[in-house]
């Protein structure tokens, strides 16, 4: 059942559990995704990132998420994210994504609200919903994915620096009416290369200025409690592909060592399959987290 980002993050917020949000580059991993979900009966986000464009466009792969997203069992949204431009984000639209995230974040604040202001606009006018971030998500050097290289807390002045702060993003979500807040509290995008320096209470602070639904981007290296804490303070939505992949890509040498060693023939049909298994196991052990089951 296709629904809007805001529709499945009203719930979540009142009942204090996260929506975990995948991004989907092939048809198999949307297909583990979904599968995942209906498994354990509970709502989720396929996700299209705009970087993934050199893996599949998002021209041919957006239908087959909103399809698939339709016949889901559970209510399932569409999202565009980490749009960098307004040509993407009205594409996603076009194509019947239900959310988009707009990600002006590297620019200045006021660059920010202004071309936020505009894609709300825009989305709102068709239903649909937006996502925008304030302060810096830390990337790794390994798997990042978001196009800008790494990104740690070297990178600047003091973590303060780098984190969200509450009264800007209080004004920031009153100038732009956003739906939800990607906010910054020293998690790290790709595969972790030391432990994220996590300032859990900063969700709260935020949570105290603005009380709409906030999102965790870049969640490596985070333990159970950690997830479950950042929900408890607030957090409503969770961004997961990272290790999800890697565990897609391990089940396939698995496979193909298995396979070598009883000298059969690997075909490339067996391995998506495979790839498929094991993406659907992991993303059902990150939703029993981000949903309390």
């Amino acid at each position: 059942m296709l629904v809007t980002l805001k529709e499945l993050l009203v719930d979540a917020k009142e009942k204090k559990y996260a929506v975990g949000s995948f991004n989907t580059p092939n048809l198999e991993t949307a297909s583990a995704v979904i599968a995942a979900a209906e498994e354990l009966n509970v709502p989720v986000i396929i996700a299209h990132a705009e970087v993934h464009n050199d893996l599949i466009s998002l021209n041919v792969m957006g239908p087959i998420m909103v399809q698939l997203a339709k016949q889901a069992k559970v209510p399932a949204c569409v999202h565009l994210d980490h749009g960098s431009s307004f040509d993407a984000c009205v594409k996603a639209m076009h194509l019947g994504f239900t959310s988009v995230m707009y990600d002006a974040s590297a620019k200045s604040f006021e660059e920010n609200v202004n071309e936020t202001k505009e894609i709300v606009k825009i989305a709102h006018s068709l239903g649909v919903s937006v996502e925008a971030e304030l302060g810096h998500i830390f990337t790794s050097s390994i798997g990042g994915g978001e196009g800008r290289g790494p990104l740690g807390a070297e990178d600047f002045n003091s973590l303060d620096d780098a984190y969200t702060n509450p009264d800007l993003a209080k004004e920031f979500v009153e100038r732009t009416q956003v739906d939800a807040l990607a906010i910054a509290f020293g998690t790290t995008h790709g595969v972790y290369l030391t432990k994220p320096e996590l300032d859990l209470n900063r969700i709260t602070e935020v949570k105290n200025k603005i009380d709409i639904p906030f999102v965790m981007h870049g969640g490596s290296g985070l333990s159970e409690a950690e997830f479950k804490e950042a929900i408890n303070n607030g957090i409503t939505k969770i961004n997961y592909f990272t290790y999800m992949t890697m565990a897609g890509g391990k089940s396939v040498v698995d496979f193909v060592q298995d396979m070598k060693e009883k000298n059969e023939t690997v075909f490339f049909h067996d391995i998506a399959l495979v790839a498929e298994a094991g993406i659907k196991e992991n993303v059902k052990e990150a939703l029993r987290v981000f949903s309390n089951r």
